[in-house]
């Protein structure tokens, strides 16, 4: 028996193999298509999301503790904007931003037939005001609020807790994405 030859590979013209040549031509392909459908993407005025863009230069904010997440959270967002940057308190601002009430808290939702908690509803407000520094009010009081309903298990009550700071840290940027479109809705000063 004449052992056993390795199989001939086609040879092309600029080298590689039959291999490399379909890759080649599958990339050929994808660009091909793809090339339309990002003309047709620019074409009909996509773009990526940016930062709103508010009507003011500066803002003082009164009502949340310095170290406080919805305060830093607020902090990062203006500062995205790039116009319009936060001032220390008793420094001149052409509005502020009063924080009335913020919190959050959790109820039952659901119930096992033996009574244990099955299920919570996380709730998160934040109440606010925006003004001029003379007093005219360019926001009336506003109440933001978010809920969510979180499973909860004895066995995974660690886990849960965690999970439950986690949802709340999210519900808060959420809370705060609300009231910066809040404030792009503010006319220019």
């Amino acid at each position: 028996m004449r052992p056993a030859r390795p199989p001939r590979r086609a040879e092309f013209p600029l080298g590689g193999t039959a291999r490399s040549a379909k890759g080649a031509l599958l990339r050929r392909r994808w660009l091909v298509a793809g090339a339309p459908a990002a003309a047709l993407l620019a074409a009909c005025g996509f773009e990526l999301r940016q930062p709103p863009k508010l009507g003011f230069e500066t803002m003082a904010v009164s009502g949340l503790p310095p170290r406080s997440p919805l305060l830093e959270e607020l902090q990062r967002q203006v500062k995205a904007t790039g116009t319009t940057r936060i001032v220390p308190p008793g420094a001149p601002a052409e509005v502020v931003l009063e924080l009335l009430d913020s919190g959050r808290d959790r109820v039952v939702a659901a119930q096992s037939t033996a009574g244990q908690v099955r299920e919570f509803t996380v709730r998160v407000r934040l109440r606010f005001r925006l003004r001029t520094p003379a007093g005219r009010v360019l926001i009336a009081d506003t109440d933001l609020r978010l809920q969510r309903d979180m499973s909860f298990n004895e066995s995974n009550a660690l886990a849960k807790e965690q999970e439950e700071s986690m949802l709340v840290r999210g519900m808060e940027v959420d809370l705060v994405d609300q009231l910066m479109r809040q404030l792009a809705a503010v006319p220019k000063l």
